[in-house]
């Protein structure tokens, strides 16, 4: 018998190290090759490590949320033959977690969270969250399935298992980042186990669960605060009319082939988008402000902010300049659905030279969105509601949209941010132009 160790993949051009966001496997699991042991993080995507041997897991030298160098030792095997005699390599130390001083008498003020939701890293699979204080209950057979939509997240392994044990991951309950379901989630929910019935009284909730900030949620929250803390932001909001526009795609839904998708009002807004790049070219663009240097591109490649299972990510729909509504409609929807089942590629959520973002019914009158740097523009979009609107002569009830946009205020001029929203504007309001050659 030998000892075959496992070292830390190149996943990347120009990776040096990637963060370790799950392990598959424990000491004493007995793996095949290609099952995937763990699970890593770069800036760009997530990645699964298969093993290239059968073997035996004797040592596991990674921990979870430990930025780890390419080419480092994680994980050794005992394996029939001699093995591969890799000399140990450094793992670097995961980062130390701050301390807290635990209460001495339970306290009845309750702790609060603070999220950021905006475009940033993207990643196609994992995210964030680690609780060590206080584990969650695991759901049994009697759990309730998800949310319709949602899609369970869990590894190749973990699926085949359930496969052969006839089990629906939908009803089964994930601890690991991000919800992942785990091999020994799947295993308590096959034999049986379910969480404590609770009791009918109210009584005060004193607990307080350490969350490890790894993965996805991680890289958002740097990416955010880098780009917050670098580029001075200037938010234009502006009412759209959009009733003309919802009256045609109405009519377009109804008279639409059976090949055609069902349009929702994002793709005109994107048509808009092209159309007005057209003119202000300078807002799909890259500033590198430590050389001094802007990109300014012909295409327009448009990030789409999506909140998935997995976290904030922002698929790219390329060269929208060269589609028409239907295949802006058809790439949109094939993204989006790739982003949710995890599907996406690394090449699909780069690139982008300008960002649209979304939250749907959601949006709200008025959002701040942070800008995906190295862009320099965002357009925001809110929720279309029906408003009393003085026209000729008298109210009338029209449905109405805010555009709530940011710009790079060290590129970008506040006249032409607003010139910029106000021709996405006038094609909005007259939608007959956005189907007019230039």
């Amino acid at each position: 018998m030998g000892i075959h160790k496992i070292q830390m993949p190149d996943v990347g051009e120009g990776i040096t190290e990637a963060e370790i966001v799950e392990w598959n496997v424990k000491v004493g699991d007995v793996v095949k090759e290609d099952d995937v042991i763990a699970a890593v993080m770069t800036d760009k995507a997530t990645v699964e490590i298969p093993s290239p041997v059968d073997g035996t897991v004797t040592e596991i030298l990674g921990e979870i949320g430990s930025m780890t160098p390419v080419g480092s030792v994680i994980i050794a095997l005992e394996v029939e033959g001699e093995g591969n005699n890799i000399p140990d390599a450094p793992v670097a130390e995961p980062e130390p977690a701050p301390e807290a001083e635990a209460p001495k008498e339970p306290s009845d003020e309750a702790p609060k969270a603070a999220a950021a939701a905006s475009s940033g890293a993207s990643a196609p699979k994992l995210a964030a969250s680690a609780p060590k204080a206080k584990a969650p209950a695991k759901a049994g057979p009697s759990g309730a399935p998800r949310a319709e939509g949602e899609k369970p997240l869990a590894s190749p392994a973990v699926r085949k298992r359930a496969m052969d044990a006839g089990v629906k991951l939908q009803y089964v309950h994930g601890t690991g980042p991000a919800g992942r379901i785990t091999h020994e989630d799947l295993e308590d929910y096959i034999s049986g186990a379910s969480a404590p019935a609770g009791g009918s009284s109210r009584r005060a909730d004193t607990s307080v669960e350490e969350i490890k900030v790894i993965g996805l949620r991680r890289k958002i929250g740097e990416r955010m605060q880098d780009a917050k803390s670098r580029i001075p932001h200037i938010t234009y909001v502006e009412e759209v009319d959009v009733t003309e526009l919802e009256s045609l795609r109405e009519h377009m839904n109804a008279t639409r082939k059976a090949d055609q998708p069902k349009l929702t009002i994002l793709p005109f807004i994107m048509l808009a988008m092209v159309k007005s790049l057209k003119v202000y070219p300078k807002c799909s663009a890259h500033y590198y402000d430590a050389d001094g240097v802007v990109h300014q591109f012909g295409a327009a490649h448009i990030g789409m902010a999506a909140q998935t299972p997995g976290g904030l990510m922002v698929p790219v729909l390329k060269h929208a300049e060269a589609m028409d509504i239907w295949g802006i409609a058809n790439e949109t929807r094939r993204l989006a659905e790739a982003a949710r089942d995890g599907s996406i590629t690394r090449e699909e959520l780069t690139g982008s030279t300008i960002t649209l973002s979304s939250l749907g019914r959601m949006g709200g009158i008025v959002s701040t969105p942070v800008i995906n740097s190295p862009e320099v523009a965002i357009v925001g979009v809110n929720k279309v509601a029906v408003r009393p609107v003085w026209k000729d002569g008298g109210f009338a009830p029209r449905k109405i949209m805010n555009l709530s946009s940011s710009f790079d205020h060290r590129i970008i001029d506040g006249w032409d941010a607003a010139e910029f929203i106000q021709k996405i504007r006038e094609l909005m309001e007259n939608p007959a132009t956005l189907f007019m050659e230039d």
